[in-house]
């Protein structure tokens, strides 16, 4: 169960990471949309495991090894805009969350 603190990192990550997604996809992921779904922060607030619903012609294996190429600038990003409000940005891991497809197969199957 996560701490109050934990829930407000996560959500205020979140946030922004969600804001910094518009502008990176636009100019770095050649247009792609990405959705930040989800953050959980660990409880020495040390790393944040981000899951992503990704929306693309191609592969989301390959944008999901795009967005992890491009980690380190969008932590820098995420670290300028939060430099106020947390002391140390955490690490950040990127998964695929593929929770949308999992209910669109249940709904087909229940069809």
């Amino acid at each position: 169960m996560d701490s109050v603190r934990q829930q407000k990192v996560s959500a205020l990550i979140k946030r922004e990471l969600a804001t910094i997604f518009l502008d990176v996809a636009k100019s770095k992921l050649g247009g792609a949309f990405i959705t930040v779904t989800q953050v959980r922060v660990t409880s020495d607030m040390s790393l944040a495991r981000v899951y992503l619903s990704l929306f693309v012609k191609g592969e989301k294996e390959e944008l999901l090894n795009q967005v992890k190429e491009i980690k380190g600038y969008i932590r820098g990003v995420l670290g300028k805009r939060l430099a106020k409000d947390l002391r140390k940005i955490p690490d950040l891991q990127f998964y695929i969350d593929d929770s949308l497809d999992y209910a669109a197969e249940i709904d087909r199957l229940l069809k």
